[in-house]
């Protein structure tokens, strides 16, 4: 049984507003995926937990990324199917996309989950407080930073103590010098989601994950779609090959593609016919113009007025430093999700928060490996990747070698009409061990999930390889991969 929340009034605050102290065993500020993820946690070990979210629960991820994007590209990705459909030897008529009604279907899938986020709590006896919430130091209500001042709507506060706090705040998109956004023109993620209708056109500074799955969401609604990125390749993070055959898959797909080039934020002008703007590549000054424009260039993390200076808690470069269990410099104190500045993914975020309740309240906790954790960007091709990739593995100092197979040989994915692609496996020499697996092409982000498990276990090539795999089916194309580490594959 729970232990009862202890109540009490602590007098009045300026203006004579009245704040209430509540005790609990952890508070979580910030009710997004790792948040709310780390409050369940927490109350299935018995724990009195109260989540503090000045927005919606589900934060970024369920409202503004993950899962509306996402609703989004599949809508995209059945207007492309659609059109091809004769390639099946299915006549349709002409394809029409009726976009509101795409956003309605969006509005649906959010709202739905959204629902479910708030019944979770619910059944899990989890207070939430509908505030904003910043970190005080030692007072009367807690004799140590930790405790948490809540301004509800309403005007009311609340302080909450708890024995754990767990920061869970997030980020928001990061801009670029000069160029401010003004949500029309020119655009965030945040923003773009908002969008009323398509634009004919659209520049995408940035070719990370986020501006190459707009970039083919986009496309596939039938926009102009033109990609500029400062690094010499898009998905810079990703393995050099899989960058290599996304542009190539872009390009075919009519997305001009821009690398290693400068954006100059002083030449935007916009008037009624647009956005014009222009950037450097290799010397030269490439004009563009377009309907809108998306800046799409990271996240920075949610650190800002969070009451971090009545803590020891260390901010480094704009993110919060903590260990490999999500511990900050104050020990009751953690931080998990993107303000802790590990991956930027939901799943990430919910496995941090899981590590962090668990490794203060004494249970088994191992520690945070961040290449264990999956890694998919979503579009026309998917991309999926874990562990390092073959650049990486060689400063690391291993001896790598590695096994690679395409989707063109593969009869599951001639069947399903899109064999662009391949899987690439990375391994140790000397040990045999995973290194790194990375995968380009369709379906690809419900694949890795094996070649994760299989790092976790630390398994070898051959034992993925010599796993039966039904055929015929797209995982057959790792474990074709697997075994073409030892020049083994058969070549279905």
């Amino acid at each position: 049984m729970r232990p009862e929340k202890k109540v009490k009034m602590e007098g009045t605050l300026r203006g004579g507003v009245k704040r209430m102290t509540k005790q609990y065993d952890v508070v979580v500020l910030g009710g997004g995926t790792g948040g709310y993820v780390a409050a369940i946690r927490a109350a299935q070990l018995g724990k009195t937990v109260a989540v503090v979210e000045k927005d919606k629960l589900g934060g970024t991820c369920l409202h503004r990324g993950c899962i509306p994007t996402k609703a989004l590209l599949r809508s995209a990705e059945l207007a492309a199917s659609m059109r091809e459909s004769e390639a099946y030897g299915i006549a349709a008529g002409p394809v029409t996309v009726h976009f509101p009604k795409v956003l309605e279907r969006k509005d649906r899938i959010v709202d739905q989950l959204h629902r479910g986020v708030q019944y979770l709590m619910r059944k899990n006896k989890i207070d939430v407080y509908e505030g904003t919430g910043r970190v005080i130091g030692p007072s009367i209500f807690s004799p140590k930073s930790g405790a948490v001042a809540v301004e509800l709507a309403d005007g009311e506060m609340e302080t909450l103590v708890p024995k754990q706090l767990i920061l869970a705040t997030g980020s928001r998109p990061r801009l670029l010098p000069g160029m401010e956004a003004n949500g029309d023109q020119v655009m965030t993620s945040d923003h773009a989601l908002r969008m009323e209708e398509l634009p004919q056109s659209i520049v995408i500074i940035g070719g990370g994950v986020i501006g190459v799955e707009w970039a083919s969401m986009l496309r596939d609604f039938d926009v102009d779609v033109t990609v500029v990125e400062y690094g010499g390749r898009l998905v810079p993070y990703e393995d050099a090959e899989v960058s290599r055959e996304l542009e190539r898959i872009f390009r075919s797909r009519g997305i001009r593609v821009l690398t290693g080039a400068r954006v100059l934020p002083e030449t935007i002008r916009w008037d009624t016919e647009g956005v014009r703007l222009q950037a450097e590549q290799k010397g030269a000054i490439v004009d563009l113009k377009a309907d809108k424009i998306l800046v799409s260039v990271g996240r920075e993390a949610n650190t800002e007025g969070l009451g971090l200076e009545n803590t020891d808690v260390k901010v480094e470069r704009g993110v919060i430093r903590v260990n490999e269990f999500m511990q900050t410099t104050e020990s009751h104190i953690y931080a998990i999700g993107d303000v802790n500045g590990g991956l930027q993914l939901a799943h990430a975020a919910g496995h941090e928060g899981i590590l962090a309740v668990e490794h203060f309240w004494g249970e088994k906790a191992e520690p945070y490996a961040q290449h264990l954790i999956p890694r998919c960007i979503y579009g026309r091709p998917e991309i999926a990747s874990v562990g390092w990739t073959e650049e990486q593995a060689a400063e690391k100092g291993f001896e790598v070698k590695t096994g690679k197979f395409t989707f063109k040989a593969l009869g599951k994915a001639l069947v399903h009409g899109d064999a662009d692609g391949f899987v690439k496996v990375i391994a140790d020499r000397k040990t045999n061990d995973i290194l790194g697996v990375h995968m380009i092409g369709a379906q690809v982000t419900d694949l890795i999930s094996e070649a994760a498990l299989a790092q976790l276990l630390n398994a070898t090539p051959w034992e993925v390889g010599a796993t039966i795999h039904p055929h015929p089916t797209m995982s057959e194309a790792l474990m074709e991969a697997m075994l073409a580490v030892d020049g083994r594959a058969i070549g279905i």
